[in-house]
């Protein structure tokens, strides 16, 4: 398992972007939207380590109260069906079972930490 991004609830996805971009000196990756869960995405990247923070924008959340803006945090493994049933087996809670977003290629799925924050579990696809 490897640590992939943590990622964060955003009022304003083009302030925020232009934040961590122009203030913070990371590098813009990628935007999508994600229709089924109404909610825009995007990813921005430390040039020097790597690190990825996810911005999620969600339709429905037009205000949040301070401690409210992390939304989970990522790993990537291999395979993300064996790797639920090997947490399901230690105890964790499955919050959404193995999918795929539309016009994603990966697999996902979210177990939940005992202080219910989310964490991803991502299987990239090698298509």
């Amino acid at each position: 398992m490897r640590f992939s991004h943590t990622s964060i609830t955003v009022r304003d996805m083009e302030a925020t972007i232009a934040f961590y971009t122009n203030v913070l000196g990371l590098t813009f990756e990628r935007r999508r939207r994600i229709e089924e869960n109404h909610a825009e995405i995007a990813f921005v990247r430390d040039p020097e380590t790597g690190a990825r923070i996810e911005l999620t924008h969600w339709d429905d959340k037009p205000s949040f109260e301070a401690g409210e803006q992390l939304d989970h945090l990522a790993f990537e493994v291999p395979d993300v069906v064996a790797a639920v049933a090997a947490a399901k087996a230690k105890g964790a809670r499955v919050a959404k079972e193995p999918y795929h977003l539309a016009g994603g290629t990966s697999t996902i799925a979210f177990l939940l930490d005992p202080n219910d924050v989310w964490i991803e579990l991502v299987e990239r696809s090698t298509r």
